[in-house]
Parts: C-alpha cells; sequence; structure tokens
C-alpha cells in the first residue's frame, strides 16, 4: 500500500517508541518495494531531526518553531504556508525556499522570522509531507530538448519533460504536440533535475473539446477506478449475513420504516439507501423517532483493502450525472436499505418532548425491513391524505403527517430559537441527508418535506455527540468556525443597497442570529436569490476535528457529528465502527465483580461510568493516527468542494460561450479597483465588467460607497446597483466572463449617493482620493 510521510508522521508519538514492525501493520506495507520506502522514509527524517530512533524504534521530536500547513501559491509565485488551525497566521514561504514544493502539497515549514503587525511571519519548507498534484492537465509543447508538458494551472510554476514508456499503451508524447492531455508526475524535482511525467490520456485538441468531467477528475486527480486490493476483497465479501449475526440485535422488522429518496422524473433508484426512519408517539405527549443507518461497518473492516481505499476518496463526490462514491456499488448493494429486505442497521432512537428536545436517546444494533421507498415529490403530495388512499398507504401516511406536520417543525423550531437559519438555495441542494458541505440548512420551494427530513439530522447528531464525550470515546466532530465580519461586508451592502436593513448585533463577532436575521429578510429583496448566494459564499467550509467544537451553521456550540452516511462519507463509516466497538465489545462495569452494568448505548448511562468503556487495545488502535485521518478528510472535503464547484463553473461556462453577444440584467455584486462583478440573476452566472472597458470616462474607486465613479460624468457603478451588460467572452478553462456594460441611461450618479447624514454630495477628487488606485492595475 502507498503511504505518505504525513500518514507515517501521524502513527508516530512524541511520547512513546514505535517500533518499525507496528509501522509496517499500520501502513500495510506487504511487499519488499513499500517495506525499502518506509525504511527509506525513516532514515530521512531521522537525519533531517524530524524523528529519533532509540532503541530501535522511532519517536517523533517536538519542534516549537515547526508547523504543517499547505501551500497556497500565486501565478504570480508568492506562496504561503496555511494552517490547519482558523486563527493561526498564514506563513510567508520565499520562491528560494520552497525546495521542490508545489501549490497544494502539504508540507512542514520552519518558521524563520516572526510576523508583526504589518508582515506575515515567514518560514521554509522543511519536509513534503504529501503531494497534491500526483497527475496535472497540460499542453504538450516540442522543444529543442524533447517534449514537454505545460501544466493548465498558472499556480504550477514548472513544466514536465515527457518520456515514453516500453508499454505497448503508452501514449507517444509526439502525437499529442498542441493538445491537451493528463499527465502522471512520474518524478518529482530532485536538486538540478527538472520533473518528469508520461501522458496518461489525451483530453483533446484544448479544454473545450475535452468533456468537462474528464476535466475536472484530471484537475483535481479524483478516484475514478477502485484498485485490483479492492476487487480482490469484493471477491472474498459474502453475499449475504450470517443469520447467527441477528442473535445479538434487536429485531425492527415489524417497525414501520420509510426511506426517502429524489427519484426524479427518470425514477432513477438511487445507488443505496443509506437512512430510514420511524415514528411511534408515545406516554405523556412524547414522541419516539428512530433513525436507521445502514450498518456499513459490518460488512467493510476498518483495516482492510476496501477501507483504505475509502479513506483516499474521504467522500463521495457528485459531478452531475457521474458520482464517484466512497465504496463499489457491490458492497453499497449489499448494505443498501432496500425496501422490503432484511437489512443489518445501526439504530438512533431519539424521544423528543412535546416542544421538540431530545430528553433521552437509545443507539442499538439492529435489523431493520424498509416498508416504502419515497420520492420526495410523491411524499408531499400524500401529505393530510389519510382518508383519500387505499387502505394500504394509511399507515404509512399517518407517519407522514407525524413527522412532517407535527415533529419536524417543532425540532425547526427549536433549531431557529438556537438562533440556526436555512437558505434557499435550489442549486446546492445537499445530496447528503443533512446539512452536506455547505454547514447550514439549504432548502427548495420544489422540495419542501426534503428540507423538513433534514431538520432531524440536527438532534441526531447532537446526541451523538453528547454520548462519545460522555464516554469518552475516540470520535470525528463536525465544526465551522464564524464568519469574519469583514467576509460579510459585500453581503450587507449590497442588501442595504436593495432595499433591506441589515446590520450585524455586534461589530467584534459575528452570530447564527445574524444570518437567520438575514435570511428572514431575503424575501423582500430585489434580488433575493442573488442576496442568498452571497449569503452562502461567505460560510466557510465545515471541518472535521477529534475534538468537539462550535458549528456556527447549525448554531450549535456543544459538539456535533455527521452520521446519517456511513456509505458516503468517511467520517460517518468510522463513527459508526467506533459505535460497532462500544456495543460489541463496551466494557459496561468497572470490573468484573460488579453485579450490575449500564446500557452503554443509553443516554442513561451518562455520569455512571469512570472507566475505560472500550478495550485497551482496541481503544488506542481506533484512536491512534485520529488527528492525521482528520487532517485527510478534511483535505478530501475540500477537494470534493472544489471538484463540484468547478463543474457547476465550466457548465455555467460553456451556456455563456454559446450567449456571447446577448444583453442580459444584472446585479453588481463586487467591486474592486480594477472593474465590478456582475451576477446575472436569470442565470445566476458572475462575470467581470473590467475598469478597462468604460471607455466614456476615467473611473476611480471609491471605498466608502463601494463604487467606481467617473471624474467628469460622475456615474457611479456601486454594490447592489442594476445593470445592463452584454456577454463579450468567455474562457472555459478558467470560467473567466467577461462583459461590457450597455448605457441605457439608468446609471447611478454620485449626487445619488448619500452622506451618513443623508445629505447628498458631490464629488471632490481633492477631498474623496480614491483608497484603491485609479482602475488601471489589475
Amino acid at each position: 500500500m502507498e503511504f505518505s510521510i504525513a500518514t507515517l508522521l501521524s502513527h508516530l508519538s512524541e511520547d512513546k517508541l514505535i517500533a518499525p514492525k507496528v509501522l509496517e501493520k499500520k501502513l500495510d506495507c506487504q511487499d519488499f518495494t513499500t517495506l525499502e520506502r518506509l525504511q527509506i522514509a525513516l532514515d530521512a527524517l531521522e537525519r533531517i531531526g524530524i524523528v529519533d530512533k532509540e532503541r530501535g524504534k522511532y519517536r517523533r521530536l517536538p519542534h516549537e518553531d515547526t508547523v504543517e500547513a499547505r501551500l497556497r501559491c500565486s501565478s504570480k509565485g508568492f506562496c504561503f504556508a496555511i494552517q490547519d488551525a482558523e486563527s493561526a497566521e498564514d506563513i510567508y514561504v520565499r520562491e528560494s525556499y520552497l525546495g521542490s514544493a508545489w501549490n497544494g502539497d502539504r508540507v512542514l515549514v520552519r518558521v524563520t522570522k516572526e510576523g508583526s503587525r504589518r508582515r506575515s511571519p515567514e518560514g521554509e519548507v522543511q519536509v513534503i509531507l504529501e503531494r497534491a498534484n500526483p497527475a496535472v492537465l497540460a499542453q504538450v509543447k516540442q522543444t529543442d530538448t524533447g517534449f514537454r508538458a505545460v501544466p493548465l494551472d498558472d499556480r504550477l510554476l514548472f513544466e514536465l519533460g515527457l518520456v515514453c514508456g516500453e508499454d505497448e499503451d503508452d501514449i507517444d508524447p509526439a502525437t499529442a504536440v498542441g493538445k491537451l492531455v493528463h499527465v502522471e508526475v512520474m518524478r518529482y524535482p530532485l536538486g538540478d533535475a527538472p520533473p518528469k511525467g508520461r501522458i496518461l490520456r489525451i483530453l483533446g485538441s484544448d479544454a473545450e473539446e475535452a468533456a468537462d468531467t474528464d476535466i475536472v477528475c484530471c484537475k483535481h486527480y479524483l478516484r475514478r477506478q477502485f484498485p485490483a486490493a479492492v476487487e480482490q476483497a469484493l471477491d472474498d465479501m459474502p453475499d449475504g449475513f450470517d443469520p447467527a449475526e441477528l442473535g445479538g440485535r434487536r429485531d425492527l422488522r415489524e417497525l414501520l420504516t420509510l426511506a426517502f429518496a429524489d427519484l426524479s422524473e427518470t425514477e432513477r433508484v438511487p445507488a443505496a439507501i443509506e437512512t430510514a426512519y420511524s415514528l411511534e408517539p408515545v406516554d405523556n405527549e412524547l414522541w419516539r423517532l428512530g433513525i436507521h443507518m445502514a450498518d456499513v461497518a459490518s460488512w467493510v473492516p476498518l483495516d482492510g483493502a476496501i477501507a483504505a481505499e475509502a479513506r483516499l476518496r474521504g467522500t463521495a463526490t457528485f459531478l452531475g450525472d457521474l458520482v464517484l462514491p466512497l465504496f463499489p456499488e457491490a458492497v453499497a448493494e449489499r448494505y443498501s436499505l432496500e425496501p422490503e429486505s432484511d437489512r443489518l442497521a445501526t439504530s438512533l432512537f431519539l424521544t423528543l418532548d412535546a416542544m421538540g428536545a431530545v430528553v433521552s436517546f437509545e443507539l442499538v444494533q439492529s435489523v431493520v425491513c424498509v416498508d416504502r421507498l419515497l420520492d420526495y415529490r410523491e411524499a408531499q403530495s400524500l401529505l393530510g391524505r389519510q382518508d383519500a388512499v387505499a387502505a394500504d398507504l394509511a399507515p404509512v401516511v399517518a407517519v407522514l403527517d407525524d413527522l412532517f406536520f407535527k415533529l419536524s417543525p417543532l425540532v425547526k423550531a427549536q433549531r431557529q430559537q438556537d438562533g440556526a437559519f436555512e437558505l434557499e438555495l435550489p442549486e446546492r441542494l445537499s445530496l447528503f441527508p443533512d446539512e452536506g458541505r455547505t454547514g447550514a440548512l439549504v432548502t427548495s420551494p420544489a422540495l419542501p418535506v426534503r428540507a423538513l427530513l433534514g431538520e432531524l439530522a440536527l438532534p441526531a447528531g447532537r446526541a451523538l455527540s453528547r454520548h462519545f464525550q460522555a464516554l469518552e470515546l475516540p470520535g470525528i466532530y463536525r465544526t465551522q468556525v464564524a464568519p469574519d465580519s469583514s467576509d460579510l461586508e459585500d453581503a450587507i451592502a449590497f442588501g442595504n443597497n436593495s432595499g433591506l436593513t441589515l446590520a450585524l448585533e455586534s461589530e467584534t463577532e459575528v452570530k447564527p442570529q445574524d444570518y437567520q436575521n438575514f435570511s428572514q429578510q431575503l424575501s423582500k429583496s430585489s434580488a433575493p436569490q442573488v442576496l442568498a448566494f452571497l449569503l452562502e459564499k461567505t460560510l466557510p467550509l465545515p471541518k472535521y476535528s477529534y475534538k468537539p467544537g462550535s458549528h456556527f451553521g447549525l448554531a450549535c456550540s456543544d459538539g456535533y457529528m455527521s452520521c446519517l452516511a456511513p456509505g458516503q462519507r468517511y467520517a460517518d463509516f468510522y463513527v459508526q465502527h467506533v459505535l460497532k466497538a462500544l456495543l460489541e465489545q463496551g466494557r459496561d462495569r468497572r470490573h468484573s465483580r460488579a453485579k450490575e452494568g449500564v446500557d452503554l448505548g443509553s443516554s442513561d448511562s451518562h455520569g455512571k461510568i469512570n472507566w475505560n468503556v472500550l478495550p485497551t487495545q482496541l481503544g488506542a488502535d481506533l484512536e491512534v493516527g485520529l488527528s492525521g485521518l482528520v487532517s485527510d478528510l478534511n483535505n478530501s472535503e475540500k477537494i470534493a468542494e472544489d471538484a463540484e464547484t468547478d463543474l457547476i463553473g465550466l457548465k455555467k461556462a460553456e451556456q455563456m460561450k454559446e450567449r456571447t453577444g446577448q444583453v442580459f440584467d444584472g446585479w453588481i455584486v463586487g467591486v474592486q479597483t480594477y472593474g465590478f462583478f456582475v451576477e446575472i440573476e436569470e442565470l445566476l452566472v458572475e462575470g467581470l465588467v473590467h475598469v478597462s472597458s468604460l471607455k466614456d470616462d476615467w473611473y476611480e474607486y471609491r471605498a466608502r460607497h463601494t463604487c467606481l465613479v467617473g471624474r467628469k460624468n460622475r456615474i457611479a457603478y456601486r454594490l447592489g446597483s442594476r445593470v445592463k451588460v452584454r456577454v463579450k467572452s468567455v474562457d472555459y478553462y478558467r470560467q473567466q466572463i467577461d462583459l461590457v456594460t450597455v448605457n441605457d441611461g439608468s446609471q447611478e450618479t454620485m449626487t445619488d449617493l448619500l452622506d451618513d447624514d443623508g445629505n447628498g454630495r458631490d464629488f471632490d477628487p481633492n477631498r474623496d482620493a480614491p483608497s484603491g488606485g485609479t482602475g488601471e492595475e489589475e
């Protein structure tokens, strides 16, 4: 198995010596080549002082001036090392101190100069922990010294020498000159020797000819095929579960259980059904909600080839009709909660009161039988029709009515009371059964049932988090930091300029209640969809952590875990394995002489446990390398988010390419010294009007009003203004859309802009010096 330096270091501790044999097992080093690579890596790390060797064993040495970070470079050669901690400063790395590191690589950086109030700290790359570019998209050219690949990503500041292997399938670079190719890096820079690569695939004559999914998959190095080791493991997997396994599980097959999916107009059945629901009213106005998750952990061991590949993928990635799954289809077929089939599950029962608050909960391993798979639209159409449907559907409609008319609104009210919010963004609907990658619930008028079902994810994730904390179990939590107030300035200005009254409750801290207030005003805006997209852009990407933390989008401060998609997210899969270990091997009493134990799956156990509930070695195995795993998963989530966004951008660029020359109405959503960005409302596509295209005057940037102002005609292009634009040109690969204004006489002038005291004022170049320059620089 291939491993990175980052993975190797994650298995080393500063206070405990680790034997090479242990590392070989944890890194799954089985063949001579991999064992040799491991020893070379250990020797190199020892030589540069990252690890220490003592009595044949290794430990990691502490370094206060060294940090882990990911490189982010610009096309002009400026590079910064971005640390995982949100509050940590970015470290400037000069090009001469990069070594052979490239944009996106995970590195160890030694801080060589502390930062000041006006300058970032500086550092140098000490070790490359993990390469981010095992392959690149490039254009092939021929030089006097041979064929070279020029990366399309201008942040990759190098060219690769191309070689042709001896295999029959290898592509001769001579046949690819001038074409867009996918190049595998065979050797990274070594001293003065440049990198080398070989062509994996010719995608087309240029980016526009290539398939958009091919471009995205190659650009982000997404794994489209499963390796041979996974195929071998699938051959060894049983077709069904052993009936003897049902003896230790709770039998829930008689419980009316429903599953939901977006089957769309084509009646496409999802690859796997991971979550099903049941609901029962109980005494004293309590509800017993059952959330039944497919038991993927019972099919896929944590230390096998299938799980290893899933860890590398981190998450399923959704690229239109192309889905890159976490697990092969053959695995999904086994764990999927197919209707009218007995299936293994991990069931979470939440007892909620009349206000929708969780009063207790219970986790069990179970066997379930889903009674019906409902399309969201079908479920919506059945609501309130208990007396108008066939007798066999009446119990289903009764559960739907209780679930969506009674319970979900109560849970939503609880969430909103805490300050949580939702955004109406049809294009960004989560394909997960919870808040997904956005971090906040996203709604669509066309699928209200889907949004109400998503409400149930929050109490489930909070209950699971409470349980892991109470029992001190190793886990992966979901967190989201608050946006910086400066990130909201444009959205607030846009909203206020379009007729709303938006303001933060506090100047020093952004709170979920602020977004709740903003989202509640969206319907009054003249551009609600545009403003919703602006707000969504300000939300930081949710991250994983091995410690509980706050989650901004869900207004949750006491810890939250995603758990409803164990077949689509490795973090959920890992959490399910910990639960499996707890319920099957957990110690329910302090010692064997104790007569009574506690129920390790119940919230009733909280406060009653003062011992390690997991066997010592099992707990250590689950916890080792958890910080490294969390870092890998965050990187995978970022890659998936970037890839999904990239595909949307390519499709919009293609759409706009066909509309070159057409005129649209739009809203100014961003103003810079070099021009302003316009969101075309009809298509929700953003383009740039460059200041150089404004030929009627000399335009200057004025920060106070966030606008560009003409010196003579005093026409102002400001944030939130409506403007007519024509599509001038489109760069498909870079997704850059150039627009020009169409003068219809509706432009604002500086006399339309008011001071804080409400008085109009004219532009005085001596008094109102532009803060951003003349607009000529980009």
